[in-house]
């Protein structure tokens, strides 16, 4: 048993255990620089050889580990953490708290939590917000008695999804400990609550993904803490009647009457039907679907995508059957307010924001005409689906391919064998013009990207590569550096961003007077119409467009603009956007539907910075012409 000095080397060392790795991944993923990692790696180096191994690094692929002594080896573990570990950091303890208040049937005094955690009660008094905060989404509240303390009011439904949303967050993080799992749930009945939900499932027709079984089985341990000590649920009833799923949830509940040793009531088992009829993998045909609530919010979504954003999905038939067999178990589950955490949803946001704009809109428009709300979380999983749909029908990862003039001197056949060698080899080439030397001669300016010739000629303000009729592999190699170049964002930079459009705030400025200054002069230049500003706002209502690490992408709900520009922000004092967070870099997009083909890399330009964490160097501009440079080399360093 080995214990490393900090957190940081055991992670690396899990990472590195199971992949090989190169040293920008590694660094991306622990949020520190490339030189910190081969720090960390000598670091580790020194403690794992006298385990017998050690992690050498391979040009090209990253660092691998290597075992001399797989005996020795064997021994090492990473440390057990203590039983009852002592919450350190602000979120460690708003998930203990959090627990306390769920699983406490008394009041609490934050004095005593003090004492026992070995911090001030101004600290947790600093925590409190989060974790009232945390535990309104479910309808709970804190009530606070002088001498007593506080404790936990809601309904017995609200603690249990509470509590075991929260389980189900920490198990997939690895920072449940036995400790919490004893203290917030019955811990000796998850294995035989495994064990038997996998016979259970395995004679059933009902279908469950991974995640849904785990919560299942975390629920199921809750709910045998809850009825054990006194607080069964009495008080629910469901409408899902399928023969399948009563058969199921019949057989779980006596399970659950087993381990307890007392009666279930019957809102136990009603509950349990909507919970596995909420996490059900449906596996039927569009046809076998007879709801009409699923049809009409599946019709609505793809005829608002078209209307408002230019993608036709209607027609594609696979689309539409995932979506209703997706839908089905959503509205159950938004019906009888069962929580599902998406754990990619931040990924989903910050990779794929055109799909997420475009599912988000449609949603929240359809959301305006029912009694249904629906959460982030299951927006993500709509946003996959749409996002896929987009793929298959349209050229969503848009890329400008490079364009070309070919100067060729010689007959048609040798022009067409050059041409034919360039297709085969480079097939993103675009040939926008053939030309004769004399004619290139005149032409004082290029627009091509570069010049592909049969001879030698000079170069104006494009480069040049020669290619003879039978190329050899160094010609291809040099025409192949041109054409590998990255040309989509630079190209993204040049067409939709100018100086016009580019300001610093030197000046304190709220949101709401930044949307109303630039969408007043968008309006004023013809960019936009009156309808420009409101939609901008409503979408900024919905949910936050903060990208991340300080970059905002604020637009409207679909593309209004009648020309496609960029408005770039640059707030040295930062605005306040979204709860709690501050935007320093602020890009406003105002897209036409001339340009939806190049919508998605136009999104894709900002994941770029945030990805590479370049808003404190584009921040430093202090001009158009800086603010260009600067963007240019982030993206060159991808």
């Amino acid at each position: 048993m080995v214990r490393f000095p900090n957190q940081r080397l055991a992670v690396l060392f899990d990472a590195l255990q199971t992949e090989t790795l190169p040293q920008d991944e590694l660094a991306k993923r622990l949020a520190v620089s490339t030189r910190t990692v081969r720090a960390d790696v000598t670091a580790l180096n020194e403690i794992i050889q006298q385990y017998g191994a050690s992690f050498v690094h391979n040009r090209g692929s990253g660092y691998q580990l290597r075992i001399d002594d797989a005996a020795l080896f064997s021994t090492l573990q990473q440390p057990v953490k203590p039983a009852n570990p002592t919450p350190r950091s602000a979120a460690e303890r708003v998930n203990r708290l959090l627990i306390r208040f769920l699983t406490s049937a008394f009041s609490l005094k934050l004095e005593d939590l003090a004492d026992e955690w070995f911090v001030s009660r101004g600290t947790l008094q600093n925590d409190m917000p989060e974790v009232r905060e945390h535990l309104a989404r479910y309808h709970l509240t804190i009530e606070t008695k002088p001498r007593y303390g506080m404790k936990l009011f809601g309904s017995e439904l609200a603690h249990r999804a509470c509590l075991t949303d929260l389980l189900f967050q920490l198990n997939n993080d690895d920072q449940i400990s036995p400790f919490l799992k004893a203290e917030s749930l019955e811990s000796e009945a998850l294995q035989p609550l495994t064990d038997f939900m996998h016979r259970l499932l395995a004679r059933s027709s009902i279908r469950l993904t991974d995640e849904g079984e785990k919560y299942l089985i975390l629920y199921c341990a809750v709910a045998v803490k809850r009825i054990a000590g006194g607080y069964p649920l009495t008080d629910f009833d469901a409408e899902e009647e399928e023969p399948a799923i009563k058969q199921v949830s019949t057989q779980l509940a006596a399970e659950l009457k087993r381990m307890v040793g007392k009666e279930i009531p019957a809102a136990e088992e009603a509950y349990l039907r909507v919970n596995i009829a909420a996490r059900r993998l449906q596996s039927i045909l569009p046809t076998d679907i007879n709801a009409d609530d699923e049809e009409s919010l599946v019709d609505y979504i793809l005829s608002y995508i078209n209307a408002h954003y230019n993608y036709d999905l209607q027609g594609d038939k696979q689309l539409r059957s995932d979506l209703l067999t997706h839908i089905k178990a959503m509205i159950t589950r938004v019906k009888y307010q069962i929580n599902i955490p998406n754990p990619l949803l931040n990924n989903i946001k910050q990779h794929y924001p055109m799909a997420y704009d475009v599912t988000l809109a449609a949603v929240s428009s359809w959301g305006k005409y029912t009694p249904y709300s629906l959460s982030e979380n299951e927006i993500g999983f709509l946003v996959l689906h749409i996002g896929v749909g987009l793929e298959r029908h349209y050229n969503i990862g848009y890329q400008r391919h490079p364009q070309a003039m070919l100067v060729c001197d010689t007959g048609n056949s040798t022009i067409r064998m050059i041409q034919a060698q360039i297709s085969r080899k480079f097939p993103q080439i675009v040939i926008t013009q053939v030309i004769s030397l004399r004619d290139y001669e005149n032409l004082r300016h290029i627009d091509e990207d570069f010049i592909i010739a049969n001879a030698r000629v000079a170069e104006r303000n494009k480069p040049v590569v020669v290619l003879s009729p039978f190329p050899t592999e160094f010609q291809m190699e040099q025409l192949g550096k041109l054409v590998l170049v990255d040309r989509t964002r630079p190209y993204m930079l040049e067409k939709f961003f100018d100086r016009h459009h580019f300001m610093r705030l030197d000046q304190p400025m709220t949101q709401a007077q930044l949307f109303q200054k630039i969408c007043t002069q968008l309006e004023q230049e013809g960019y936009v119409d009156e309808e420009f500003h409101p939609s901008v706002v409503e979408r900024e209502e919905i949910v936050s467009t903060m990208l991340g690490e300080g970059i905002a992408l604020p637009h409207s709900l679909g593309l209004l603009a009648k020309k496609t520009v960029v408005i770039t922000v640059l707030s040295p004092q930062g605005i306040t956007w979204g709860e709690g967070e501050t935007a320093h870099v602020i890009f406003l997009l105002a897209i036409s539907k001339a340009d939806y083909e190049e919508a998605m890399a136009i999104y894709d330009l900002f994941v770029t910075f945030v990805r590479e964490r370049s808003m404190s160097r584009l921040l430093s501009s202090e001009n158009f012409e800086s603010f260009k440079a600067i963007a240019i080399d982030c993206l060159s360093r991808i």
